[in-house]
């Protein structure tokens, strides 16, 4: 069976009087990783999924937490279960 490891990375910008709670409810997320932040809410978001779906899934919870202004999808990779990228 081919498996594939979709790679997606966001920018989620947020209110920064709320910045803390995104944050705090973005790390209850599972395969979700917070990188980059500034103090004017934005945030680098890398999601980790087996299925391209997931990835809109996840935009869509992310943009529906409370203090979430946008999620955007700003980078996709696919590898195959041999670690190429498609």
């Amino acid at each position: 069976m081919d498996e594939t490891l979709h790679i997606a990375s966001l920018v989620v910008l947020a209110r920064p009087e709320l910045f803390e709670a995104v944050k705090a409810n973005l790390r209850l997320l599972e395969n979700l990783e917070l990188h980059q932040e500034s103090a004017a809410g934005k945030l680098v978001v890398v999601l980790e999924t087996r299925h391209e779906e997931q990835i809109l899934q996840r935009i869509e919870q992310i943009n529906n937490l409370p203090g979430v202004l946008n999620a955007a999808l700003i980078y996709h990779e696919v590898l195959d279960s041999a670690g190429d990228l498609q």
